[in-house]
This record gives C-alpha cells, sequence and structure tokens, in this order.
C-alpha cells in the first residue's frame, strides 16, 4: 500500500477520479483517521451533486467557442466584453471537467480584472444559484442550532457574525453554510419566505476596498446588493423587486455591522 502524506487536493483528486488506483488504499485509510477531512469529502461530495443538479439543463449545452477560451486562458479577458452569463458558461464547462473545486477557482480566477466588488457579487450570485434551489441540502447547519452555526461560521470565515433577524421583512432563517471564496473563505446564509422565495447573505473577508451597489449577471436572473468594507464584504442576493431586496439588504447590513463591532 502506498504511504504518503495527502491533502485537501487529494480529496478533489479522488471526487474526479484522478487518484491513482494504488494510492486509494492508502488515502481512504488517511480519511478515516482524519474526521475533518472525511467530513469536508462528503461536503465536497454533496456540493458536487447539487452543482450538477442545479445546472442539469445545461450541462449538455455546447460551450461557445469563445467562452471556452475565455476560461481556459487561450483569449484575454477585455473589459468591453459585455456582462453575461460566462460565469454559467465556465460552471458548465469545468464541471464536466471535473467538480466543484475546479468550478469555485473558476468563478474566483476568470476576469481578474474585474473590479473587486463584481467578483464578490459574480460569486454570491452562484451560490444562490446553487443552494437556494435545494430541498433537502441547501444549508450544512439549520436554523434550530443557530447559536452553533453563528460560532462555527464566525470562526471559520475569521468574523464575528450574527445571523440577521429578517422576520419584519418576511424571511426566517433556513440556515447556512461555509464556502471556498478565492483564497478566503465565505458564510453563506440563507432566509426563505412564506411562499417559498428565497434570498441568500454571503459574507467574506476577502476585501481590501470599499464600494457598495447592486449587481446581476444576467438580465433575468437574482440580483446581488453588496457592500465592502476593508476587511469583509458582504452581498444580499435574491431574485425580488430591487426596491424590497434594497430594503432587506439595509436591514442584514445593520444588523451584520452592528454584531461585528459588538
Amino acid at each position: 500500500m502506498i504511504r504518503r502524506d495527502f491533502s485537501e487536493r487529494d480529496i478533489h483528486m479522488a471526487l474526479d477520479g484522478e487518484l491513482p488506483a494504488d494510492e486509494r488504499a492508502a488515502y481512504d485509510a488517511w480519511l478515516d483517521a482524519n474526521p475533518e477531512m472525511k467530513a469536508r469529502s462528503a461536503r465536497f461530495t454533496a456540493d458536487r451533486a447539487a452543482l450538477r443538479a442545479a445546472f442539469a439543463g445545461v450541462l449538455d449545452e455546447a460551450v461557445p467557442a469563445r467562452l471556452r477560451k475565455v476560461v481556459l486562458g487561450e483569449a484575454p479577458v477585455k473589459a468591453a466584453v459585455p456582462r453575461s452569463r460566462w460565469w454559467l458558461a465556465a460552471a458548465v464547462l469545468l464541471v464536466d471537467a471535473g467538480g466543484l473545486g475546479g468550478y469555485l477557482a473558476g468563478v474566483d480566477g476568470i476576469g481578474q480584472e474585474d473590479p473587486a466588488e463584481d467578483r464578490l457579487a459574480e460569486q454570491a450570485i452562484a451560490a444562490h444559484v446553487i443552494y437556494a434551489a435545494e430541498k433537502r441540502h441547501a444549508v450544512e447547519v439549520p436554523a434550530s442550532d443557530k447559536d452553533h452555526l453563528q460560532t462555527w461560521l464566525s470562526n471559520r470565515v475569521g468574523l464575528k457574525l450574527v445571523a440577521p433577524d429578517l422576520t419584519a421583512n418576511g424571511f426566517q432563517l433556513v440556515g447556512g453554510r461555509l464556502l471556498p471564496a478565492g483564497e478566503s473563505k465565505a458564510a453563506m446564509l440563507l432566509y426563505e419566505d412564506g411562499n417559498g422565495q428565497r434570498i441568500s447573505l454571503f459574507v467574506t473577508t476577502a476585501s481590501t476596498e470599499n464600494a457598495k451597489g447592486t449587481y446581476a449577471a444576467t438580465q433575468d436572473g437574482p440580483e446581488a446588493v453588496y457592500w465592502l468594507d476593508k476587511g469583509y464584504g458582504c452581498a444580499v442576493v435574491g431574485s425580488l423587486p430591487r426596491e424590497r431586496l434594497n430594503e432587506v439588504a439595509r436591514n442584514a447590513y445593520t444588523q451584520l455591522v452592528n454584531g461585528l463591532a459588538s
């Protein structure tokens, strides 16, 4: 049996079917001896399944040659390229090539010439599209364990997070999950109203700028209301009328900032 030190990279290789067969037994033993990595592997597996389910309608579509070249780095990304569903095309190409880890790396790495606030909004919208549609696996920790959820995400992201109370806006907390965000980590909190409409909060420390605004990756898709301050960034994402989404975002923003300052 091959013996060597394994890492998170090997988890992705195993999920993508790229781990050498003669290393599989040692890899499985390493997972059994490292509960945190085993849990991470299970989460990545669930995330990959959720991603494939979210994009089931487009996975078999051909990716336009222009977008394929951009994703593979064979063509420069120009500021003049219109904002479109490029992140969706990247997801389709990279999921087909090998799973969620590659997709998230693609979301973070494509178009580095774009402003930081756009990258934050694009990541938040992509995460919302994937998980807001999930019924059974939308969150890792449910709202019924809210105290643990807040503590866990605060420790992992590096910010003191308080899940905003949005009942005044008609939304109840569903729960939350931890996500990658470039070289950092992000917390995602999911909310739902009485009609099953969902919104999400995406919070990360990957911010060195001050900015705020709104962003939509597609004309008919969800919109993000975002703000960045040095040290953290947050986006509220949903398919609500803009006025209502802005109202929810203001309420969430006030509570998040108060929580960070407490």
